[in-house]
């Protein structure tokens, strides 16, 4: 194969993958007619068409998947050796995306590489905040950080954190308006605020257990929200009983600002675990950032 031939369907791989000439261009650093005239040339030199253009879109057309199945494995090989030959720097250098909760993100990761990162300047680090499940693969993640229990069994998975519970809470002005539960069943009757699950879509059962019986009850209320904070400011502003990770609310509850309600049967779940697909182990800044998480 030619160099030009090569650097050709590198150029149509981004197209591909962006689905637009324009964006494909300000990815490269080039113009959009430049790129526009290498694909065509390289569909020229193959006798193939690879991309459905629109006015809207681009998409690749059957040979054009099958050229992406074919190429995209051994570029993702490429891009691992090289990553693994910037290891003879002083210094590793390169960039890591990960997803992961908002819990997660307060009280394990960001903690943890805080400091850690002022030692590796060349070290970019993308913390995707989102309480959903993401396909890191498919969507070019280096890592999720997840409960043990949510990790697929394909992926390695290093622990990070501690088990945590969550609690349920409300304010002491809530409470003067309705008597405290005294079982997870009794909060059908209550005020509650509702977390909608990202990716699923729908709303986050509440899970309690005691004396080896679990018990899952489904909450109603004026707010939902995909966030733990917000839950959080609503509950102390009167608005109901939220269930939020016990760690986020320690400092309202030591307050007065919010009152911890069925403690005996809010049950803890397995910590932290960062998972990744094996490929990305040997990755130097990658390592730098797993070790920081480990610690």
């Amino acid at each position: 194969m030619k160099r030009e031939d090569l650097n050709d369907m590198l150029w149509f791989l981004v197209v591909a993958e962006e689905r637009s000439f324009t964006k494909a261009a300000a990815k490269l650093g080039t113009s959009q007619s430049t790129i526009s005239h290498t694909i065509k040339k390289l569909e020229a030199r193959m006798g193939l068409r690879l991309l459905t253009r629109t006015t809207r879109s681009v998409a690749p057309t059957e040979a054009g998947e099958r050229l992406i199945r074919s190429l995209a494995p051994r570029i993702e090989e490429l891009e691992t050796e090289i990553d693994e030959l910037m290891e003879i720097r002083d210094k590793p250098t390169g960039a890591v995306r990960i997803t992961l909760s908002d819990h997660a993100l307060e009280t394990v990761v960001w903690p943890k590489l805080r400091s850690v990162l002022k030692e590796y300047p060349d070290i970019k680090v993308e913390l995707n905040s989102d309480n959903g499940f993401r396909n890191i693969v498919e969507e070019k993640f280096d890592a999720g950080v997840r409960l043990g229990e949510s990790v697929d069994k394909d992926m390695i998975a290093v622990r990070i954190g501690p088990d945590w519970r969550l609690v349920a809470v409300a304010s002491p002005e809530y409470l003067t308006r309705r008597s405290s539960p005294k079982t997870p069943q009794e909060l059908v009757g209550h005020d509650c605020i509702n977390h909608r699950q990202a990716r699923a879509g729908g709303l986050y059962a509440w899970e309690f257990g005691k004396d080896g019986r679990e018990v899952r009850v489904r909450v109603d209320g004026q707010l939902t929200f995909n966030t733990s904070y917000a839950m959080i400011d609503a509950a102390v502003a009167g608005y109901g009983i939220a269930y939020v990770p016990e760690t986020l609310v320690a400092d309202e509850i030591a307050s007065g600002q919010l009152v911890q309600l069925l403690d005996d049967w809010s049950p803890m779940f397995p910590g932290y675990y960062l998972y990744y697909p094996s490929r990305r182990q040997n990755a130097p800044a990658f390592k730098v950032v797993v070790e920081a998480l480990k610690a």
